[in-house]
């Protein structure tokens, strides 16, 4: 169960542990869901339309543009800003989780609503990821450099990425992108929490288990089913971000067509429907989605195994 719920009570997991999970969870989760990530990225910085129609466009595809990255800059392409994706997962994870669990105990113990109310999910779990984000929005610009730069590269190292952005852009440089990543992500991962546990709820109503035998399938249809949702009820505002976030880096997406700056958050959305069209709010929305319903699939079965793995391990030994 993610979330307190006086019901599983005996359920003997520390907070330590609940954070642990969420780490871990993310921490193999990242890793296989990283080539997607990195499309989705091209995809969302892309002026131009998504469309082989475009003679301008360098992507129009999944699979066209997973081969031509390929071609050119090989297979670790894929896995571009791996280190500070695994960085921001892991951290993210423990943050996300931990606040999650402390949040719905409070909620139960201090008021009369039930820590299972969809409502209480939204909020608790809008509230856990803007303090997840907050602790990790540095490693999140820094992922989206990596991860957006061509070749030749502009960031060698991590530490070298660190040191020159805040030479030439100032320490607020890594928190480009802040404002439409908190009002995107609220709603996200409110949804995501809260359609996770009706999902849960619809699953055992449709189809009842036979003991646990199915928990762990479960787990991971009701996430990705979570996933799917959240991010196409919230997907420009992610757009928004990552647009925003690679700004006064022009120069290492040349390569990649047409730049575009922008002075904040209602500036980048005018521009994009001026010049893109409403459409223009959704590119990436096919990867993306592809990439919600595995990874937050991935997040909630990977939670709910180390949490139950604890728990048993406790048991066993007592």
């Amino acid at each position: 169960m993610v979330g307190y719920d006086p019901r599983t009570g005996c359920r003997n997991v520390s907070k330590l542990e609940v954070a642990v999970a969420g780490s871990v969870s993310g921490l193999a989760t990242r890793a296989l869901i990283s080539p997607l990530d990195v499309i989705k990225i091209r995809f969302q910085l892309q002026i131009e339309r998504l469309h082989r129609s475009d003679p301008r466009a360098k992507y129009h595809g999944i699979l066209q543009a997973g081969r031509q990255i390929l071609q050119e800059e090989g297979l670790a392409a894929f896995w571009k800003g791996h280190i500070p994706a695994q960085l921001l997962s892991i951290g993210y994870g423990a943050v996300q989780f931990l606040s999650f669990e402390l949040l719905t105990e409070l909620v139960h113990r201090a008021s009369v609503y039930d820590a299972r109310d969809f409502s209480v999910h939204f909020v608790c779990g809008g509230l856990s990821a803007c303090a997840a984000t907050l602790a990790v929005q540095p490693v999140d610009v820094l992922r989206t450099r990596f991860a957006a730069q061509g070749e030749p590269r502009v960031y060698k190292t991590l530490r070298d990425a660190v040191v020159t952005m805040y030479k030439t852009e100032g320490p607020l440089v890594f928190y480009k992108g802040l404002n439409p990543t908190l009002i995107a992500i609220f709603p996200y991962a409110g949804f995501q929490f809260s359609c996770y546990s009706s999902l849960k709820h619809v699953y055992e109503w449709a189809m009842p288990a036979d003991g646990k035998t199915n928990g762990n399938l479960k787990n991971l249809l009701c996430g990705s089913g979570a996933g799917v949702i959240s991010k196409t009820l919230t997907y420009p505002l992610d757009l928004f971000k990552k647009r925003l976030q690679v700004g006064g880096f022009e120069q290492a997406r040349v390569a990649f067509g047409q730049v575009r700056s922008y002075s904040g958050l209602l500036d980048c959305a005018k521009q994009i429907l001026q010049e893109e069209g409403f459409q223009g709010f959704f590119k990436g929305l096919s990867p993306s989605l592809l990439k919600a319903a595995l990874s937050t699939g991935l997040v909630f079965f990977w939670y709910e195994l180390f949490c139950n793995l604890f728990h048993n391990m406790k048991k066993a030994g007592s």
